[in-house]
């Protein structure tokens, strides 16, 4: 067994590069560790070496961004496991194995050791993700905080609250879309629609609490347009899981996604990366990747 380890050496800032090197040279591992330069390098570097067919863990370490270009990479390949090594700003996806997540998947040892499931993945246009993908009005704040980064005494959360404060005010809540869902066929304006295998997005957000990320259906939740006032008293009901409370205004369906049409362009945001089109086909991938983690810990919901 060889262990790749992808560092995003621009990922987060609680663990320096060389720091973590020297603790993945002291596992004593059959090992190689490679630092990317740019978008996509992880992405490229595990399919290459997916491809060799050596039985091959995988590290993306870094955060949701590096995790979703090693799954792009390594999906499909049976010889190959990934997992997340959490030295990122946001690592979401880990969120299902528990409230002490980073300690657990930061122990380089027992992580190496720990056994392997395989996990669905969702298809959006031919990206894949492992975790949520959303579009709307919460894709739409997610793509544009990179906007006001720059802004001085603006942190990243700052900017996910102006961006937020912009689209709901500014830009307004619903955008006409044609929603196609199961049993379930929509024309109107829409706040969103996400589709889950994972459980977690957006820093926290928990819309689904109860579904498993490898039991091949997806749980997807369309949200109608609502007015300003109902969204910010919806806000906390939906992230916290609670959407059966609302079900004239937040619609459920289990299955293997939806698609969405617009006449304007549509941005998506697969894993926190965003994709666009007037068409969106959010489906169950046939697909999977096989995800690794720390002994003892668990995703189940029981």
């Amino acid at each position: 067994m060889h262990h790749l380890f992808i560092i995003n050496p621009t990922a987060g800032k609680k663990r320096d590069t060389r720091q973590l090197e020297e603790e993945i040279r002291n596992l004593g591992l059959s090992h190689e560790i490679i630092l990317t330069k740019r978008a996509g390098d992880a992405r490229r570097i595990a399919r290459t070496m997916a491809e060799l067919g050596e039985d091959l863990r995988i590290y993306a370490c870094g955060g949701d961004g590096t995790l979703n270009e090693v799954v792009n990479g390594a999906a499909g390949f049976n010889n190959v496991a990934v997992t997340n090594v959490p030295i990122g700003t946001g690592n979401d996806f880990l969120k299902i194995f528990g409230k002490d997540y980073k300690a657990r998947f930061s122990d380089l040892n027992a992580l190496s050791q720990g056994p392997q499931a395989a996990m669905d993945l969702i298809d959006c246009n031919g990206h894949l993700g492992i975790d949520i993908v959303c579009t709307g009005l919460d894709a739409r704040i997610a793509v544009d905080k990179d906007k006001y980064n720059g802004f001085p005494l603006v942190s990243g959360v700052g900017s996910y609250a102006i961006s937020a404060v912009a689209n709901v005010l500014v830009k307004g809540i619903g955008v006409p879309t044609v929603v196609d869902c199961g049993d379930l066929h929509y024309e109107g304006e829409t706040a969103l629609v996400c589709v889950c295998s994972g459980r977690y997005y957006g820093g926290g957000f928990m819309p689904v609490g109860d579904n498993m990320p490898d039991d091949g259906v997806l749980e997807t939740l369309v949200v109608r347009k609502v007015s300003r006032a109902t969204f910010f008293r919806l806000l906390r009901a939906y992230g916290s899981g609670r959407y059966r409370e609302f079900p004239d205004l937040i619609w459920h369906r289990r299955g293997d996604g939806a698609v969405v049409r617009g006449e304007q362009e549509l941005v998506a945001v697969v894993d926190g990366e965003p994709v666009r089109g007037k068409e969106l086909v959010i489906r169950l991938s046939d697909k999977k990747v096989n995800f690794f983690y720390p002994a003892g810990c668990g995703y189940s919901t029981k």
